[in-house]
């Protein structure tokens, strides 16, 4: 039972689940590091002391049973294996209605003794942090952390707020959506650690204007539900550094993408496609988030940690059409040697190009900053300047750039323009596609996607208007 395969963290979010169940709406966390002892307390209905002494028995609760959406449970294990794999004494105080009761199970005691016997000990309020509970709660405790502690006293110490402090990052995102509240149906509840409250991690950035959101699809299957919606996050350069780390998480944006499923709101299992598509640079910010119900767990085969769950068959075949849409926007499907990656409608400084089963990037002959130069040139010195540009196309640093864009993309940027470049950049472009016969209207929209313009259009357009105005152009 202790080896299941819990987490600090993971253990830490079972314990809660109960706490949900029983209807709390403020659930504190005690970590004391002084004496290395963990405790749980909630503000729910509390338990009867023969609630209690079942509660402590392992395998308390069939999951066939049939179960309230509110009920957060599954096997009737989490209470005790979520405990033991961390600590070797659980202690237990419930109150409902005013009156106290208390059990504990001690390994060393069950050990010495040869006999699996549930203690109960003479005064509840001996055990740490009972005189902080409320009319109706409950609160456990842990102690003798053997599965955390280090051998190293110095280190102990360090290492256990360590582990405190990721737990508590694990529990924002696992129940961000408690946290959080606003949603129809769901009770917003509040969790503290040692007094300060952990706040939602959205791992969809839900309300951020710029984040994309898909159609909320319902696959049916077996009489049940399942809700299925793609997110596609913010670019790096429309959130702020902070809103960026924290959607990247701790494993980064290439390890969060996929699939995010909750049961009864709560998060189960993320980053993963179910082995439908691999984790690409492509489509670090694609997330979807599925939601099932807790009477869904046979189909989905949901551990006793509910930290795994693999889709049924039926379901998953829908999820690998759902992955190719959402692949759709990224990727193409190149079908010729040689063929041009970018629209015939924008002005690309350089073109990406699909040649012999690999993508390479060529400075475009053909802008019209570089059209413009070449024409005023002779024409020995043609050869010579588009052989220069050959070069520089062909000593792109593709490595440089590849470990620079996954490490710090919002660090990585083009030359800033000055007002000199920018205005003969605007003036060739200008006049090589106002001879070409394109309207201004139209010249407009294609540089309003190409850089340098892009990131420069207010000054781009202004010298625009200028020009047009001289060239008597009208909209």
């Amino acid at each position: 039972m202790r080896d299941i395969g819990y987490t600090l963290e993971t253990a830490l979010a079972d314990i809660i689940d109960n706490s949900v169940t029983a209807g709390a709406s403020t659930i504190k966390l005690f970590a004391d590091s002084a004496t290395f002892r963990i405790g749980v307390m909630d503000d729910g209905e509390g338990m009867t002391e023969s609630d209690l002494i079942e509660a402590m028995r392992p395998g308390s609760r069939s999951p066939l049973d049939a179960r309230t959406t509110s009920d957060l449970g599954r096997f009737g294990l989490g209470l005790k294996t979520a405990s033991f794999s961390q600590c070797r004494k659980l202690s237990v105080v419930t109150r409902r209605n005013g009156v106290t009761s208390a059990a504990q199970w001690d390994l060393d005691y069950v050990v010495a003794t040869n006999t699996w016997c549930v203690r109960v000990p003479e005064n509840p309020m001996f055990i740490p942090w009972a005189e902080f509970l409320s009319e109706s709660g409950t609160l456990v405790v842990w102690e003798n952390l053997d599965r955390i502690l280090s051998a190293e006293p110095n280190g102990s110490v360090r290492n256990f707020v360590r582990r405190v402090d990721e737990a508590a990052e694990h529990l924002e995102l696992v129940f961000h959506r408690y946290l959080a509240g606003g949603e129809r149906g769901l009770r917003r509840i509040t969790i503290l650690l040692n007094g300060r409250q952990l706040e939602p991690a959205d791992p969809f950035n839900s309300n951020h204007p710029a984040t994309l959101r898909g159609p909320i699809e319902t696959i049916r299957f077996g009489g049940h539900e399942v809700t299925v919606q793609a997110f596609t996050l913010p670019h790096h350069r429309k959130v702020t550094p902070g809103e960026w780390e924290r959607s990247a998480g701790a494993a980064g944006y290439v390890k969060n993408q996929g699939f995010y499923v909750y049961r009864e709101k709560r998060l189960i299992i993320h980053g993963t496609w179910f082995g439908l598509a691999r984790q690409m640079e492509l489509t670090k910010l694609a997330r979807v988030r599925i939601d099932i119900s807790n009477q869904q767990d046979a189909e989905w085969k949901v551990d006793v940690k509910k930290a795994s769950v693999q889709p049924p068959y039926a379901v998953k075949e829908r999820l690998r059409r759902i992955i190719e849409t959402i692949g759709a926007g990224s990727k193409r499907i190149y079908t010729s040697r040689g063929q041009r990656l970018a629209a015939d409608t924008r002005l690309p400084v350089w073109n990406r190009v699909q040649l012999n089963n690999a993508i390479v990037y060529r400075i475009n002959p053909e802008h019209p900053v570089l059209v413009d130069f070449v024409s005023k040139l002779e024409n020995g010195l043609k050869e010579e300047f588009l052989r220069v540009v050959e070069i520089a196309s062909s000593s792109l640093p593709m490595d440089a750039l590849f470990a620079d864009m996954g490490g710090t993309p919002d660090c990585v940027t083009g030359t800033p323009a000055s007002d000199e470049i920018l205005r003969h950049a605007v003036n060739a472009t200008f006049r090589q596609l106002i001879g070409a016969n394109i309207s201004l209207q139209d010249l407009k929209l294609m540089m309003q996607t190409a850089e340098p313009f892009r990131s420069n259009w207010t000054r781009t357009e202004t010298i625009l208007n200028e020009l047009s105005n001289d060239d008597g152009q009208d909209d």
